[in-house]
C-alpha cells in the first residue's frame, strides 16, 4: 500500500464505509489525518450519496432501531444520547448522516450513530407573544447550509388567538457553528392542520438546501393548502409552485427522494395515491408523476424513502405497517420483507463531526443544575411563606 501514489489512498477509501474507516485511522497517523481531513469526508459523502451506498433506514419507535437499506438486516437498537429516558425518542431530521434527537420533554441533541458522537443543544424557552394564549404546534428542521457550511435546526412555535384566525408564531434558529439560537422573522403562514386535527408533517422536509412545510393562509376562512419552503442558507420563506394538472380533494404531503422534492397526493375517497417529485428545483414545469397506485382500502399515508440501486424501484413507506417495493415499469407492488410500527427516516454514513460535546455527560450535568435550580426556588418559596406566617 505504501507504493500507491498520493493521491490513489483517498479515492479508494472514500468508497468504504464509517467503520471500516475509523478502523483505519488507527494504521498511521498520515491515514488518520486523511480521513479527518474535511476534504476528504466531504468526498466520502459525496460518493456514498451518488451511489446509492452506505444508506440505513431508522425506524422510531421507543428506541430507534437501524435496518441496512440493501440487505434490510437488523442490527441491535441504537444506544443514542436519550437511551435511558422514560420518554420516547423522535428523530427532527437527518442531514448527511446526523440525527437531530427530541427526547420529548426540552432536550434536543445531534448525533452521528457511526461516529458515535453528540452534541447537546442549548435550552431555548419559548416566550408567549400578546395577546395568543394557546401553544397549538412545535415543528422542527433540520438542514445543512453549503455556504457558510454550517447546520442548522429551526425551531417554529405556532400560538392561537381567542379567535378563528388569528394566530401568531415564533422562529429560531440554531447554528452548530456558533452553539446559539437566535430569532428570525416570524412564519407568515398558518401550518395546515388535518380534518381529524393531527398536523400534515411534524417536521420539515429537507430538499435543495430547504425545508418545507404543508400550510394554510387561515385557520378557517381559508384553509387551502399549499407549499412553503425556508431557505437555510438566506432564511427566507418562498412559496413552491405545484403542477396545475393536480385534481381537488386530495391530502397533500411533502416528502424528500433522492434530495428532490416530492408532493405526495391522497385521494382518499378513491383510494388512490400520486407522487410527483420536482426533477429541477424551482421549476414548476419539471413536476413529474412518479408513482400512481391504488388499493381498496383508504391509505392514512404513503411516503417515498429511497431508490433502489438501480434506479427501477421506489422504496415507501406506507401506513406505519408496511415497507414495500414499488417497481415503476410495472406498476406493482412488492414486500420488502420487513414491517414497521412507525415512520422510517433515510441516514447516509458519515465522517461529518460534531463539536466535542457529549450530550450524555451533558444531559446529566443540565438535569443536575435544573434540580438544584428548582430545590432553590422551593427553599425560597418556603422561606417566603414563613416570613408572611411570622408576620
Amino acid at each position: 500500500m505504501a507504493t500507491l501514489p498520493g493521491d490513489l489512498i483517498p479515492e479508494i477509501l472514500s468508497h468504504l464505509g464509517v467503520n471500516d474507516l475509523l478502523r483505519f485511522r488507527c494504521v498511521s497517523k498520515l491515514w488518520c489525518s486523511l480521513i479527518d481531513d474535511p476534504d476528504f469526508i466531504k468526498l466520502h459523502l459525496s460518493r456514498s450519496r451518488k451511489r446509492n451506498a452506505h444508506f440505513s433506514l431508522v425506524f422510531q419507535v421507543c428506541h430507534l432501531i437501524p435496518v441496512d437499506f440493501n440487505s434490510f438486516f437488523r442490527p441491535p437498537v441504537l444506544n443514542h444520547p436519550f437511551s435511558d429516558e422514560a420518554f420516547c425518542t423522535q428523530v427532527l431530521g437527518s442531514c448527511n448522516g446526523l440525527l437531530a434527537l427530541h427526547n420529548g420533554e426540552q432536550d434536543i441533541a445531534l448525533w452521528n450513530p457511526l461516529k458515535r458522537k453528540s452534541h447537546m443543544l442549548p435550552f431555548n424557552e419559548i416566550k408567549f407573544p400578546p395577546y395568543f394564549c394557546f401553544l397549538q404546534f412545535i415543528v422542527y428542521g433540520f438542514g445543512h447550509d453549503p455556504i457558510s457550511d454550517d447546520y442548522k435546526l429551526v425551531r417554529m412555535v405556532q400560538f392561537d388567538g381567542r379567535d378563528d384566525d388569528s394566530f401568531g408564531s415564533e422562529v429560531k434558529v440554531y447554528s452548530l457553528r456558533t452553539n446559539s439560537w437566535r430569532r428570525i422573522k416570524d412564519f407568515p403562514f398558518y401550518l395546515y392542520k388535518r380534518a381529524d386535527g393531527y398536523l400534515q408533517g411534524e417536521s420539515g422536509v429537507l430538499a435543495n438546501n430547504a425545508l418545507h412545510w404543508v400550510v394554510s393562509k387561515k385557520p378557517k376562512s381559508d384553509t387551502r393548502s399549499f407549499v412553503v419552503a425556508f431557505d437555510i442558507g438566506t432564511e427566507e420563506y418562498r412559496v413552491v409552485e405545484l403542477p396545475d394538472c393536480l385534481d381537488q380533494g386530495f391530502r397533500m404531503n411533502v416528502k424528500s427522494l433522492d434530495g428532490s422534492l416530492c408532493l405526495i397526493a391522497n385521494y382518499c375517497e378513491i383510494h388512490v395515491v400520486d407522487i410527483w417529485m420536482m426533477k429541477e428545483y424551482g421549476v414548476k414545469e419539471s413536476w413529474t408523476k412518479l408513482v400512481s397506485f391504488n388499493q381498496s382500502k383508504p391509505f392514512d399515508f404513503v411516503l417515498p424513502l429511497a431508490f433502489s440501486k438501480n434506479g427501477g424501484q421506489v422504496l415507501l413507506n406506507i401506513d406505519d405497517d408496511g415497507i414495500v417495493w414499488y417497481d415503476l415499469r410495472s406498476k406493482s407492488v412488492e414486500n420488502a420483507m420487513f414491517r414497521c410500527l412507525f415512520k422510517a427516516q433515510i441516514s447516509v454514513e458519515s465522517l461529518v463531526p460534531l463539536n466535542d460535546n457529549d450530550a450524555m455527560i451533558n444531559r446529566k450535568v443540565m438535569l443536575r443544575k435544573r434540580r438544584m435550580e428548582m430545590v432553590r426556588k422551593n427553599r425560597k418559596k418556603e422561606h417566603q411563606e414563613v416570613q408572611v406566617m411570622e408576620q
